[in-house]
Formats: structure tokens, sequence, C-alpha cells
């Protein structure tokens, strides 16, 4: 790690022997790490083109911007790109076998419901769902407050597609449709929030 290696160092130290799902932590670490890395390249690139351009910006929109980039990094690093730190670091499996893809909506989390710890099935359910709800806040703030319903379903579901397609040819993940579907409903429960505080704000 380049910037957390210190700190997480010293967590190790502490609780890796005494939590039971510290390899989550460490994911979280790696993934945060890489995250900041890629984020602080985006700003770089992005003051040159700028300056290139001599464009106008609201420095407002471009805080949410590297934000937005920062949580579609860190989602991307938590889910999918997680044993390697540059491009050529990954490695795809082109001929894997479909049969690892559950295509069978909600059976794995109502398998998950019924396991020996809720753990699992809390984080898999309400986490995908939570993940998402900034996908349905910021494509409206960001690009277009005219974005429909319609949007917000189909990029959040796209997203999640690439999400899931990328876990099975890099077999980083399990691909599963319930991850498509509780992602999905994370950017919708995002655009209703958002236009819900945008209706307030337009009346004040």
């Amino acid at each position: 790690m380049i910037f957390l290696g210190p700190i997480y160092n010293e967590v190790v130290k502490l609780y890796a022997n005494k939590i039971n799902h510290f390899p989550l932590i460490s994911l979280s670490f790696h993934a945060f790490d890489k995250a900041i890395f890629y984020t602080l390249i985006f700003i770089f690139l992005r003051v040159i083109w700028i300056r290139r351009k001599n464009l106008h910006v609201k420095p407002a929109r471009e805080f949410w911007l590297t934000f937005f980039l920062f949580y579609i990094l860190l989602l991307y690093f938590l889910t999918v790109f997680r044993d390697g730190y540059f491009p050529w670091q990954f490695h795809f499996e082109w001929h894997r076998s479909l049969s690892y893809i559950n295509t069978e909506p909600l059976i794995e989390t109502f398998k998950l419901s019924h396991g020996i710890s809720k753990v699992d099935f809390y984080y898999n359910l309400f986490g995908n769902i939570l993940w998402f709800i900034p996908v349905g806040i910021f494509l409206p703030y960001l690009w277009s407050k005219n974005m429909k319903f319609y949007h917000i379903v189909i990029y959040g579901a796209l997203i999640s597609l690439s999400i899931e397609t990328l876990q099975f040819f890099l077999a980083t993940g399990v691909s599963d449709i319930d991850d498509v579907i509780t992602n999905t409903i994370g950017a919708i429960v995002g655009y209703i929030l958002y236009r819900a505080v945008h209706s307030i704000t337009k009346k004040v």
C-alpha cells in the first residue's frame, strides 16, 4: 500500500486475530488505498485539462465529481479489482464455465437468510443496496437534473452488470443476479432521495 500502509500494519497487529471478518477489513484498506491513488491521478489530469482548455468550472461541482469518481473507484476495487494495484497485474479467465453464474433470482439471498450467521445475509442484502444509493444521487446531480426514473434503473443495472461480468472473468467474486437486483434498488432509493431533496430546495 502507498498511503495507508502504516495504519494498516497497526490495525493488523491489534485486531487481525480478534475479528472474524478481518479479511473484509483488509480488503477495505487496500481498496481505499488504491482509490486514493487513482483519484489523485484524476485530479492531476483534470487540472491540466481545465487549464489547457481554459474552462470555467464550478468548485462545488468539481468537488462532487471527484468524490463520485472516488466512490466508483472504491466500489470497483472492493468488488472486482481486489488482487492487484495496477492494470497489468490483473488476468482475465476467458474460458470459465457459465455454471459459476447464479441466474436464479433471490435463491442465494434466501439461503443466506437461513444461514447460521446473519452477518453475511445483512451485508449481502442491505450492503448491496446502500452501496448503490450514491449512483441514484450523483448521476442526476452531476449530469442532468432532468434525468428520468428509467435512466437510473438502466444505469444502475448496467454498472452492476459490469461488476458482475468483471467478477466472472477475473474470478474475484460470485456473479449473482441478486446483486444486480439489489444494486439497482439502491440506485432507485438514491434517486428518490435526490428528487425529494431537490423538490424541497426548490421551494425554499
